[in-house]
Parts: structure tokens; sequence; C-alpha cells
């Protein structure tokens, strides 16, 4: 068997491989890789990342967000968000924008991984997964990024705080909000504890 046909049995469908993945299994990776991008086994995602198409029925489908960006970091810890997230929250919020954010903790910037673009920024602390406590205050402290009216979009959350889980939310505030969050939610909490108390 020749080495380029061994390295193509380590290779799994819908998988996303670094270079130095591949490094174990051939003695000329530049060249095997080379190779299976020109036949069609691999696809080139940027700098030294590949995947390995999963073929259906409409045809080769596309390397899933989450392996894409875990290849990328070489790590798991990260989370996928988008401001349409915010369109579900009920704040007013109905632009569309062909983003998504990774919050890591190792890169910071714009990159382009098979042909999709996602805006990595460094955060120290955001939950595993989305929550709609979590995505409150996410959008206060990205509204300078959002096209809509920023005032009108302010009302909203602080409607959403009257019936939201106040606990849950000033857990969040504390763990996870930047300083306009934590300006913006703490008196409105504050004034939602007393009105319980009371």
């Amino acid at each position: 068997m020749s080495a380029l046909n061994k390295l193509k049995q380590h290779l799994r469908p819908g998988q996303v491989y670094r270079r130095a993945d591949l490094l174990p299994w051939s003695n000329a990776v530049d060249r095997h890789l080379k190779q299976l991008v020109e036949e069609g086994t691999l696809t080139k995602l940027s700098g030294g990342l590949y995947y390995c198409p999963k073929h259906t029925n409409f045809g080769a489908a596309p390397a899933g967000e989450e392996k894409l960006v875990e290849a990328f970091l070489k790590d798991h810890r990260f989370l996928l968000t988008s401001p349409n997230a915010y369109n579900a929250l009920g704040v007013g919020s109905t632009q569309l924008y062909n983003e998504t954010v990774v919050y890591n903790h190792k890169r910071h910037g714009r990159f382009t991984l098979g042909k999709r673009t996602f805006n990595f920024r460094m955060k120290p602390h955001f939950p595993a997964k989305l929550s709609r406590e979590f995505l409150l205050v996410d959008l206060v402290d990205n509204l300078d990024r959002l096209a809509e009216h920023k005032p009108s979009m302010l009302e909203g959350v602080k409607k959403q705080v009257q019936s939201a889980d106040h606990k849950a939310l000033k857990k969040t505030v504390r763990e996870y909000g930047g300083s306009k969050a934590r300006k913006f939610f703490e008196p409105l909490l504050a004034q939602g504890s007393m009105s319980h108390a009371t």
C-alpha cells in the first residue's frame, strides 16, 4: 500500500484536521496534503487547516462550525454565538448579521475558515452554553457594535429584566458582564430586590 493510501485510512469524513495532526501518519506531509487537496479527498480551509468532506445526497456537506473552530483554536473551550441570537430576546432587535462570534481564550480578530468568517473575541470568562441571561448581558456589552436604535434596545432590555430570573441574571452579570453591563444591570436588579422584599 502506498504511503498516501496509508494516510487516507486515517481520514474520517466530516472531520477537520490541522497539518500537525497528520504528521504521525505521513513521511512527506506537505506533498501528501497537496495530492489529497488536488484529488478532492481534503479541502483546504485556511493555512494549515483541512477538511475531509462528508458526502450526502446533496453533495459535500460543509464542515461543522464547532469542529472548524476547535481545530483552529486547538482548544475545546469556546462559545459560538451571533448578534442574530439577540432577536429571540424580544427587546426589539430585528437585524440579521452574517457573522459568527467565537468567545475564546486564545485568538482575537476575524478569520476566514472554509469560506466562513468568524469573529474571534478573547474573553476571560464565558459560559459553556448560551442562556437567555447571558444574551441579555452580552447585548448590553456589545450594543455599540449593533445597527439598531440603542435607546429603544435598552428600554427593551429593561422590560425583559422585570420578568427575568433575577438570581440567575445577577449571577450572569457578576460572572460574565463587562463594565457596561454591570453599570446598566446593577441598579435595575437592586430595585428588583427591594420590590421583592416589600
